[in-house]
């Protein structure tokens, strides 16, 4: 038995060869979108001293997608990362020297030091439970890390909670004192952390009436004991965001100030043990303060009611200002300024003035050193070409400088954009960018790319005789060299191979065109950040991209929400394909509506005609207000985006008499299931839409069936079987009898899980239905344990076949907690040989629920994040599930391993010729089934398959932080001869042959001619 089951593994197995590895895949690790919104996670130039006294940079980030990095400045290559749990969420990072410290959680729960060179975790410590932790907005506010000084320069100061503060050993994670402050319940909570040789302070803030009010606490450095605590004069009405702690790192007999802005006024007091002092003010009228970065040498920027820019320094008299931009104040001919500041290699401080000139449209940067020109200071200005039609607009600086010459400056600018694209420029020159967008993306589709004959005669139909006649002459030009070639592939049968790479040649300057096999695509992608992307699908390059424009709201400012990503034509239909973007565009002021965006698939042109290539991308304003259903109608006629409005009108894009009779033709089988209801009490209705218009000039979808589901289950997702060709209506079976497949077009997958009212999480379930999307009918459904309240059901739905994964976390008599797939396949009838014809039924019919359930349950090896199955041109080769699982892999699992017909017994000789295996409980974890090999491929959320033009081979692209493609044949490549197969010998075997016919041949003509005259 374990024989034939080894044999059955063998013939089904498809493994990656290591020499296809990197070759046939690519992987682009991603960080995320930097965080930018407080300067506790907000991206930083780290220097650290190396042996022999050099240093190195990098950059570190802490991401959107809970990540914190490090990057190489110099070619921006990731040089390591860490990825946070999704519950665990970054509050803030600080860094000192070789290590950087974090905080994340409830309130930062768990602490976290990093070497900053390799990105080891160095140490790990959970300093309170996430159920004690108190929640603060924003996040940032009441944690806090500072590094000790002089004898105590190996503790970490940890504040968490807002009045809890640990000295945590950062060599062994011990703690060597804990203060907690006595009223936890009253109304000051500390945010900020001051530590020096011999006291540490704690800053906050008081809640009053109106208002808040400073309160700093002092403790001793080496005890941990309490020296004086209370309250300083103030009334903030902004929080933290204008509070600044000061000091001055090289001028250490000055005394560390706390800084911050009351009705407009800055204001600011020295920070002693014994907190006596006086406040003082600062002449002048001021809108804001920033700690740009600085604030350790004693600097930080005040802008002006006008929109100016100062620089004020600590010095021994107090706060002076010391540097006035030029020419900084608001104005129509420039965006306000963003300032950041940084360290060259000596440590002195630059503080870098960077905005956008409407005029120039280039970007602009003046840098500011308070140390050169004799203690005077210096600005030095450059201009940088930032292409804000590519990018977005710059939402975040950091700068690194160098003063190689008296005075000359030089500097280094990492900026964030609102597309999520992050840049290197050196003065003038941009290093390098990284779309780290990407890692957040809503919609994508694969999409075949043309034949290159095809491609290179796009747009000849207007051409003249002469201009066609010049053009064939030239293609005759290559008739001889493509003469040589042919004879040479047809001996030596050098053609391609599957197993090569696709990816063009570094100077290849042709148009884009498909490769011998299909396997080269264009991989159209939009993300929530306002960008459109065409990837190649051979080696993970981005062709182009195009920032979506905001129409109206570009007024008011907004966001544009990708939904659906349709491909709306196709090579097949005899020119360039071309994708619709159905998105959400959010307006500042509240209002939502839906705009469509119309893309050539491979120049990311403007398929409308509205913008040109070197603008935005301009969208046409379909629906005055959300959509609650988008889908294609695909008919011989027409192919075109339906969408329904909040009031269940259609809407037609495009809006043309072809796809307005294509629409008719096709309503009367038509039916849209929608999910209805509010949030907690959504159920599912069944819609179909009447031949006549309403006096709006729209068909409006009237309900003709509703299914509510229990008061304990919401509707989680709604799945539907892909349009994938089907190769056999039916499965043969050993006894020559046969299984019709049960292919209901309307048949509709629903996951459900508790609501969020449910009264007992623990007792709560999930739900997996299939419903016929004419008449509400439930086809199958199955009840599954939700975990701590929580359902991660994951199911896929094709051909007759449903699976779905999920964790069962009860414990039943000889049973492990363990994660679980379940394997369903629905048949025609009750029985063998019943065939109804289940995809031309009518939808009316009562035969529709006549089905047969085979159902399986296996024990998966890990949880997973999504999965999908395998998709071919014709449907023929046998589907695999591509899976991600929670360590970061992509892995593919045989269908017959997770056939739910395997026999518990002994398989028979018609099983075997059906070739079934028998049944275990366990799905073997073969670590050749792995595609991403040694990548990590993190976060998945989706796999999309898309069929070659060889039937063997199924196109992969998993996306989610990273990026992943390659290419599987879960049948293998039968359609493809061997690379060990020797052409050259066939030629000469069959040249041989020919030869010697045509030397025996006239041979046997005279030995017949001679017996002629003898007989």
């Amino acid at each position: 038995m374990r024989l034939f089951l080894f044999l059955c593994w063998a013939v089904c197995t498809y493994a990656l060869h290591a020499s296809e590895a990197g070759v046939i895949d690519w992987h682009k690790p991603l960080a995320g979108v930097p965080l930018t919104h407080s300067s506790s996670t907000a991206p930083k130039f780290h220097r650290r001293e190396l042996s022999g006294g050099s240093t190195r940079s990098n950059i570190l980030v802490t991401t959107e997608s809970n990540v914190l990095a490090a990057l190489n400045p110099a070619n921006g290559s990731l040089e390591w990362r860490y990825i946070f749990d999704d519950d665990d969420h970054v509050v803030l990072f600080s860094k000192y020297n070789d290590v950087v410290a974090t905080l994340s959680g409830v309130g930062g729960a768990y602490l976290r030091l990093f070497d900053v060179t390799q990105g080891d975790l160095l140490l790990e410590q959970r300093l309170h439970s996430s159920e004690t932790g108190r929640l603060f907005e924003p996040t940032t506010l009441g944690a806090a890390v500072a590094f000790g000084e002089g004898e105590h320069a190996s503790d970490l100061y940890v504040l968490t909670n807002g009045h809890t503060l640990r000295n945590v050993d950062r060599n062994t994670g011990d703690v060597r004192w804990g203060w907690s402050a006595p009223d936890q319940t009253s109304l000051v909570v500390y945010s900020r952390i001051l530590s020096t040789p011999s006291t540490v302070y704690l800053i906050g803030l008081s809640k009053s009436f109106a208002s808040y009010t400073l309160h700093i606490t002092s403790i001793s450095a080496a005890t941990g004991e309490l020296i004086e605590s209370g309250g300083i004069p103030s009334s903030i009405t902004t929080a933290l965001s204008d509070v600044i702690v000061l000091r001055d790192a090289k001028v250490t007999e000055v005394n560390p100030h706390i800084v911050w802005l009351e009705d407009g006024v800055i204001k600011y007091f020295p920070i002693t043990p014994s907190l006596k002092g006086k406040a003082a003010a600062l002449k002048g009228a001021v809108k804001s303060i920033e700690d740009v970065g600085v604030s350790e040498f004693g600097q930080f920027v005040a802008v002006q009611s006008d929109g100016s820019g100062r620089v004020i320094r600590l010095g021994s008299e107090g706060l002076k200002v010391i540097w006035e931009y030029s020419d900084s104040a608001s104005a129509p001919s420039r965006t306000d300024s963003l300032y950041a500041g940084g360290l060259d290699v000596d440590g002195y401080p630059y503080i870098a003035r960077v905005f956008w000139l409407h005029s120039m449209k280039m970007a602009s940067a003046h840098v500011f050193a308070s140390h050169l020109a004799q203690g005077k200071g210096l600005v030095t200005g450059f201009t940088f070409p930032f292409k804000t039609m590519e990018h977005g607009i710059i939402s975040h600086v950091a700068v690194d400088a160098a003063n190689p010459e008296p005075y000359r400056v030089l500097a280094r600018l990492f900026l964030t954009t609102s597309t999520g694209a992050v840049q290197l420029w050196q003065q003038d020159q941009l290093q390098w960018t990284r779309e780290e967008g990407l890692a957040d993306i809503n919609v994508t589709e694969l999409v075949e790319l043309p034949e290159r004959k095809i491609t290179s005669h796009v747009g000849v139909e207007q051409e003249t005789f002469v201009s066609r006649l010049r053009r064939q002459l030239s293609d005759a030009q290559d008739f001889p060299q493509y003469a040589v070639n042919f004879v040479r592939r047809f001996v030596t049968g050098s053609y391609a191979s599957v197993s090569a790479s696709v990816a063009p040649s570094a100077n290849a300057s042709e148009p884009l065109s498909r490769d011998t096999f299909g396997f080269r695509k264009v991989i159209v992608a939009a993300t929530p950040h306002g960008k459109v992307y065409g990837i190649d699908s051979a080696n993970g390059d981005i062709l182009w991209s195009r920032l979506f424009g905001l129409g109206w709201a570009a007024k008011v400012g907004g966001q544009v929400i990708p939904a659906k990503l349709f491909v709306t034509r196709t090579v097949n239909d005899g020119d360039t394909p071309q994708v619709v973007l159905v998105t959400q565009r959010k307006a500042n002021n509240g209002l939502v509506d839906t705009v469509l965006f119309h893309v050539d698939a491979l120049t990311g042109e403007d398929a409308r005609g509205e913008s040109s290539a070197g603008d935005v991308l301009q969208g046409k304003d379909a629906v005055s207000g959300p959509v609650v259903e988008a889908f294609l109608l695909d008919t011989p006629a027409a192919r075109a985006v339906v969408l329904f409005d909040e009031f269940l009108q259609v809407h037609l894009y495009p809006e043309s008499d072809d796809v307005a009779r294509a629409f008719a033709e096709v309503l009367p089988t038509l039916r849209i299931p929608l999910k209805s209801g509010p949030p907690g009490q959504r159920r599912l209705s069944g819609h179909q839409i009447p031949a006549q218009v309403e006096f709006t000039g729209r068909h409006i979808a009237y309900s003709t069936w509703t299914l509510p589901f229990p008061p304990s289950e919401d509707i989680r997702a709604v799945f539907a079987r892909p349009r994938d060709p089907v190769a056999s209506p039916g499965k043969v079976l050993g006894n020559r009898t046969t299984l019709y497949k049960y292919l209901n077009p309307n048949l509709v997958g629903v996951i459900t899980g508790p609501a969020g009212n449910a009264r007992a999480p623990g007792a709560a379930t999930c739900g997996v239905y299939l419903i016929d999307g004419v008449k509400g009918t439930i086809i199958y459904h199955a009840v599954l344990p939700s975990v701590n309240g929580a359902c991660d059901v994951k199911a896929t739905l094709v051909e007759n076949w449903l699976l779905y994964h999920y964790y069962d976390s009860e414990l039943a008599p000889e049973q492990a907690k363990n994660y679980r797939v379940v394997s369903v396949e629905l048949y025609e009838g009750h029985g063998v040989d019943e065939k109804i014809l289940s995809s031309d039924l009518s939808s009316l019919s009562n035969e529709t629920t006549a089905v047969s359930v085979y159902e399986q349950a296996y024990v998966f090896p890990r949880g997973i994040t999504t999965l999908s199955p395998t998709s071919t041109s014709y449907g023929i080769t046998i589907k695999d599930i591509i899976v991600a699982n929670e360590n970061g892999q992509i892995q593919s699992f045989p269908r017959r391993f997770l056939d739910p017909r395997r026999p518990k017994h002994k398989p028979t000789a018609q099983d075997a010729e059906e070739w079934l295996i028998q049944y275990d409980p366990i799905i073997p974890d073969d670590p050749k089934r792995v595609l991403s090999h040694r990548y990590q491929v993190a976060k998945t959320r989706r796999i999309v398959t898309s069929p070659a033009l060889l039937e063997s081979t199924s196109l992969v692209f998993a996306h989610g932080l990273d990026l992943f493609a390659t290419r599987v044949a879960p049948s293998g490549t039968f359609d493809v001869l061997s690379e060990s197969f020797n052409k050259a010998q066939l030629v000469f075997t069959i040249g041989g042959l020919a030869l010697a016919l045509v030397v025996v041949k006239p041979m046997v003509a005279r030995k017949r001619l001679r017996e002629r005259w003898y007989d």
